[in-house]
């Protein structure tokens, strides 16, 4: 399979909203494109790509969006979260095909992690989240998975075995298509479990890259959206190592992945928080948005400084790569994609209730601490955002497609 029939086929696996640009090549006389850079920026609703390219003209979407195509009325599956969001980017399917529409969910087959025989019934929480890490000392995820956190399944030959994410699924990546035809790929994301991207082979990643987002029990990057920018730049940087033709370490030459990509958690971090900082513990986040709320102002989708923030420096990073590409002569050979896993953040706060994490919720309930359904989804869950549906995510793509 060719490169240009190998970039072909991830267009068409694309199937959440984006926004691509792809000009034609310069170098190659058939005008082929040769590598596929895919970005989500978690959250980000098409009304945050209109108003971010109408108020900001010089912007890195701006430039993109003026030399591509923008799909601004796609829509991300149902339940609208991270998993099935980047799964439908990258297996082109649903929660009905790949399997998965949570990162903690409830299934029939496995059995829980300590039951390493798996005796007795099935049926047990599927949990993969940040508490599935390997941790130090200190409570610093080391960015590996443990697997003695991991569920067991038994398989069709009576074995008892660890279930990791990347088995979960149901259905092949385009990671995995890419790789079987001789391409090099690569991928970074917020948590280890985003092994899940190797699909049902367990390698269809080459260069996986999962700096942690949240700490259990040490930090949580997501109570500020000035931290959590700087673990994006952590991805940010691996991205143009990778551009240089580099591993995401900068450390060995491997040539520029043909299908290549991050995800973004500073915009989405940017609309949930009721206050940023609140408990001081990002030390690095000191200055004037410290206790002041994200989300919008109102329902024109104007943003507070806090979100307002998170977008300025997602398009920073977004000008950084298309620099790198430019510079590396890659510019006109790579479709640049920038889409969202989801838009489940709400926009107008004078129809916004939030009640508080649905774990709390349960937790509150008078059966919450003893009924053992409701422990388990409370002690699974560490995150205290609201996870809410709101306008789905803005896309652009190629210009040389009908279609993302």
């Amino acid at each position: 399979m060719t490169r240009n029939r190998i970039t072909a086929l991830c267009l068409l696996l694309f199937s959440l909203p984006m926004f691509a640009a792809g000009a034609r090549d310069k170098k190659h006389p058939d005008n082929s494109i040769q590598h596929v850079l895919l970005i989500s920026v978690d959250g980000l609703h098409s009304l945050d790509v209109a108003n971010y390219v109408k108020n900001h003209p010089n912007s890195a979407m701006a430039q993109l969006a003026t030399h591509g195509v923008v799909y601004s009325d796609a829509n991300t599956p149902q339940l609208s979260d991270s998993f099935p969001g980047l799964l439908a980017l990258v297996t082109g399917g649903s929660p009905v095909s790949h399997g998965l529409f949570y990162d903690v969910s409830y299934d029939r087959k496995i059995y829980d992690p300590t039951n390493t025989t798996c005796t007795g019934g099935a049926g047990n929480m599927m949990v993969f989240d940040e508490s599935i890490d390997k941790y130090d000392s200190q409570n610093v995820s080391l960015n590996v998975i443990d697997p003695t956190k991991l569920p067991n399944i038994k398989t069709s030959d009576g074995k008892c075995v660890r279930l990791w994410p990347h088995a979960a699924l149901r259905t092949n990546t385009i990671f995995e298509v890419v790789k079987a035809a001789g391409g090099r790929t690569a991928w970074a994301d917020k948590h280890p479990a985003y092994d899940l991207v190797n699909g049902p082979s367990g390698n269809g990643v080459d260069d996986l890259y999962t700096p942690e987002v949240t700490n259990v029990g040490g930090l949580d990057n997501t109570h500020s959206v000035i931290c959590t920018v700087m673990n994006d730049g952590l991805k940010v940087q691996g991205i143009l190592n990778e551009i240089s033709g580099f591993t995401h370490d900068g450390k060995t030459y491997v040539g520029v992945p043909e299908v290549f990509g991050m995800n973004f958690q500073g915009v989405s971090v940017g609309q949930k928080l009721a206050a940023d900082n609140y408990d001081l513990s990002c030390t690095a986040d000191n200055g004037s948005l410290v206790g002041q709320p994200g989300g919008y102002l109102d329902g024109s989708g104007t943003p507070t400084a806090v979100l307002e923030y998170g977008l300025d420096q997602t398009d920073l990073a977004l000008g950084k790569m298309i620099a790198a590409l430019k510079a590396q002569n890659l510019y006109d050979s790579t479709v640049f994609i920038v889409t969202a896993k989801h838009g489940q953040s709400p926009i107008n706060p004078l129809k916004t209730h939030k009640p508080g994490h649905f774990a709390d919720v349960v937790a509150s309930l008078p059966d919450g601490t003893t009924n053992p359904a409701a422990i388990a989804i409370t002690s699974a869950a560490s995150s205290s955002f609201v996870k809410a549906t709101a306008t789905p995510p803005s896309t652009i793509a190629s210009p040389r497609e009908d279609s993302p």
